[in-house]
């Protein structure tokens, strides 16, 4: 009887643990409209409507001009989840979080790679963004060299153009973890942008997104 007791508990406890995750989960897309992104791209280059827009339930940019969609809400200490897959040949793009300032088509921020081959690559963009990895510590000191990359850990844990990819990037309290499909890709500490934007770049080729949604800590 002690046992079946524990028992219930245990499964009455992980229920009401799982509720309260599902609670805390933000959807940043609901599969239907934009209403809470912002689309940036140089006015020169194309109309910011046509680089973004959702089809059966899919988020889908269109590769050209370079830009981005933004989320109007700043969020800190999350786990972004995030899917991704090439609908042609694979090319450039990532995920920028943490993002800073002004709408500019590279803005202040850290960035996870979605290069092809590259995913869990860092990049730090814009003078003052700084990340320590493995003892040591990058930084970006000036605007006429805003770019700083720090390659992944493993080989490329990327599946072929077509199929869905995973991003779990969590960023907490100036730690930041990536994985990519379940590979641990990079970890670090010390990161100079702990609060922000989060954004998705149009940087070459068409792409899709899925299932965007944060998990607060």
């Amino acid at each position: 009887m002690k046992t079946l007791l524990t028992s219930a508990i245990f499964i009455c406890l992980s229920l009401l643990v799982l509720s309260c995750n599902t609670e805390r989960k933000i959807e940043l897309f609901n599969g239907q409209d934009l209403d809470n992104w912002n689309i940036i791209v140089d006015s020169e280059d194309g109309e910011p409507k046509d680089l973004f827009y959702v089809e059966d339930g899919v988020l889908n940019t269109i590769g050209q001009p370079f830009g981005y969609i933004r989320t109007r809400e700043s969020y800190s200490n999350y786990t972004l989840h995030l899917e991704w897959r090439w609908t042609g040949e694979p090319s450039n793009s990532g995920v920028l979080i943490n993002v800073q300032g002004k709408e500019m088509i590279f803005p202040h921020c850290i960035e996870c790679q979605l290069m092809d081959g590259k995913a869990g690559d860092i990049v730090l963009m814009g003078k003052g963004a700084a990340i320590t990895i493995k003892d040591s510590t990058y930084m970006v000191s000036s605007e006429q060299n805003r770019y700083l990359v720090i390659p992944k850990f493993e080989e490329s844990s990327e599946k072929p153009a077509g199929e869905w990819n995973s991003y779990k990037i969590t960023s907490k309290d100036g730690n930041l973890e990536v994985i990519v499909n379940g590979v641990l890709q990079n970890i670090a500490s010390d990161m100079s942008l702990t609060e922000g934007n989060i954004a998705l770049q149009s940087e070459g080729a068409p792409l899709q997104f899925r299932n965007i949604y944060l998990q607060p800590l």
